[in-house]
């Protein structure tokens, strides 16, 4: 799975750019048009990735409760987020892919609860939704590149 891992950090490292490259304003900003901002479409990418990895495995995720409500699919930004709020997020870019890659070689991924996702993609293991992890994180990414034109 080294592969996976270093696709993934790869994606990861263009999400951070976007937190060096805008301001706190332009990262909080839902332009007209769009449903949500580029912060939220980050921390929404952190989020996804543990609920299908680990959550569906039947695992403690690296994100807290509050963060999966705030982020998970349906949801939408309800505020502005501040600078430590942002922070967090930037180090669960790299920690939660950084403890996953472990993860697996642990092989701590046993059991996994069989998902469909809403593109209609059957996810079977922990390997799976990797694997999907991918797809996921292009689409938000490019979600992004369409909204830093507006903000």
């Amino acid at each position: 799975m080294g592969d996976t891992f270093a696709i993934t950090r790869t994606s990861r490292k263009i999400l951070a750019k976007f937190l060096d490259d805008y301001t706190l304003e332009q990262l909080n900003k839902v332009p007209h048009g769009f449903n949500n901002n580029l912060i939220w479409n980050i921390a929404h990418i952190v989020v996804v990735q543990q609920m299908l990895v680990y959550n569906l495995s039947g695992l403690p995720m690296m994100v807290s409760k509050e963060m999966v409500d705030a982020y998970k699919r349906g949801t939408k930004p309800e505020r502005d987020l501040n600078q430590q709020e942002v922070d967090e997020i930037r180090t669960l870019l790299t920690t939660t892919i950084d403890q996953t890659e472990k993860d697996f070689a642990a092989g701590i991924f046993k059991d996994y609860n069989e998902f469909t996702t809403m593109t209609g993609f059957n996810l079977k293991t922990a390997e799976d939704a990797m694997a999907f992890n991918y797809y996921h994180e292009g689409v938000h990414t490019g979600i992004m590149m369409g909204i830093r034109k507006f903000v």
